[in-house]
């Protein structure tokens, strides 16, 4: 029987008092709610540029989300008694 979820994603982009662009975003899949944090900041030297600091923090928020995804796998897969795969596979669709 095939298997169809919704879930939603809520990203916030902000900059602090110190230039830092901050990233926070919520996946919510109905029964839990995980949250992945990122920054980044312009080097001085470097011309400022936002959309790089928005990608750059946006991707490591969703970088430390997929992390937090998997180890809820790989708990869930121990919990029904199946072993924790022993290599975590690159991001991304199969080639």
């Amino acid at each position: 029987m095939p298997h169809t979820v919704q879930w939603k994603m809520r990203l916030h982009l902000f900059e602090d008092d110190e230039g830092t662009t901050k990233a926070h975003v919520v996946l919510d899949t109905g029964a839990t709610a995980f949250t992945g944090h990122g920054a980044a900041h312009c080097h001085p030297a470097d011309t400022n540029v936002p959309e790089i600091g928005d990608e750059l923090a946006a991707g490591r928020a969703m970088n430390d989300l997929a992390r937090q995804l998997l180890d809820a796998a790989e708990h869930d897969i121990e919990a029904v008694g199946a072993a924790r795969p022993k290599t975590r596979q690159v991001a991304g669709w199969p080639m």
